[in-house]
């Protein structure tokens, strides 16, 4: 049971997309707001401003359809999880907290694989192929692709694991070399994945 009676009768509720995990933004429910979005499979807060219910997306059409809802461990802050119908910041971007927000750690990677290769680190391996140019990398691509499908055939799951990260690394200096990131590829088969649903 959520305690809403704790904090005037509101409790947080964090907005997390289902699909990239990614925090959207934070918003507060009373007890009414909580039953109304249980019930309508979209996202309802209770605006302390205005004083009333209101369904995030009731005027910008960009509804928060729920995934899943889930309590923290003293049952006075809600994760709701949620599949965004648009963007979700009333600025037009898709979380409150900016293009910055969390992304995942291949993201991080990939922030630290520009800062090895920006700063010229001397003894970074991650510099050094890059300095070898594109043919290169794109060898040592080949090289791990090659390595993760032999251990894929093999019962060995660490190994396996270890080669599949080696080629996700790899990629990313590829994808670096290329003047490319994760986002581009990621807007491909977000692109790809919209295609198929239509």
């Amino acid at each position: 049971m959520i305690e809403f009676n704790k904090n005037n009768g509101l409790v947080p509720a964090i907005i997390q997309d289902d699909e990239t995990q990614r925090v959207l933004m934070l918003g507060y429910m009373n007890k009414e707001a909580y039953d109304k979005t249980i019930n309508e499979g979209k996202v309802t807060f209770f605006s302390r401003s205005k004083n009333r219910l209101w369904t995030k997306g009731e005027t910008s059409g960009n509804f928060l359809f729920v995934k899943s809802i889930w309590p923290d461990c003293d049952n006075d802050t809600i994760l709701i999880q949620v599949d965004p119908s648009g963007p979700v910041c009333h600025t037009g971007q898709e979380t409150c907290f900016g293009d910055s927000s969390a992304k995942g750690f291949l993201y991080k990677l990939e922030k630290i694989i520009n800062q090895r290769i920006e700063s010229s680190a001397e003894n970074s391996y991650t510099n050094r192929l890059y300095k070898e140019g594109i043919s290169k990398i794109a060898q040592k691509v080949g090289e791990e692709a090659v390595e993760t499908i032999i251990s894929a055939k093999d019962n060995n799951e660490e190994m396996f694991k270890n080669e599949a990260a080696d080629l996700l690394y790899h990629l990313l200096i590829l994808l670096k070399a290329k003047d490319l990131c994760l986002e581009d590829v990621e807007a491909v088969l977000k692109e790809r994945a919209n295609k198929k649903n239509k």
